[in-house]
C-alpha cells in the first residue's frame, strides 16, 4: 500500500492538498498515473514528468515540481509530492 501527499504551494503556504492511497504495490512505471490522479483531484495542470523527478522521489521520498515543469503557466509556485507510507 502506498500513500502520496500532494500539496500546492503559493508563497510557501499550502493552498490545496490531497492524499492518494493505493492498495497495490508501488511501481515507478505507474508514477505518472498517480501524478495525474493527484493533479485531477487538486484541479491543477499535470506537469511534465522527467527521469530526474523519479530519481528525486526514489532517493528523498519527495519531489518538487516548479513552474518550469509545466507546459502551461500554473497559478501557483510549486507542486510537492511526498511519500507518507509507513
Amino acid at each position: 500500500m502506498i500513500k502520496i501527499w500532494a500539496k500546492v504551494l503559493e508563497k510557501e503556504h499550502i493552498a490545496r492538498q490531497t492524499t492518494l492511497t493505493v492498495d497495490a504495490e508501488f511501481h515507478y512505471a505507474d508514477f505518472f498515473k498517480y501524478l495525474s490522479e493527484l493533479c485531477d483531484a487538486l484541479d491543477v495542470p499535470t506537469p511534465v514528468l522527467l527521469k530526474t523527478h523519479l530519481f528525486q522521489y526514489a532517493k528523498f521520498r519527495r519531489v518538487v515540481f516548479k513552474k518550469g515543469d509545466f507546459l502551461e503557466e500554473p497559478p501557483f509556485d510549486k507542486l510537492v509530492l511526498e511519500n507518507i507510507s509507513q
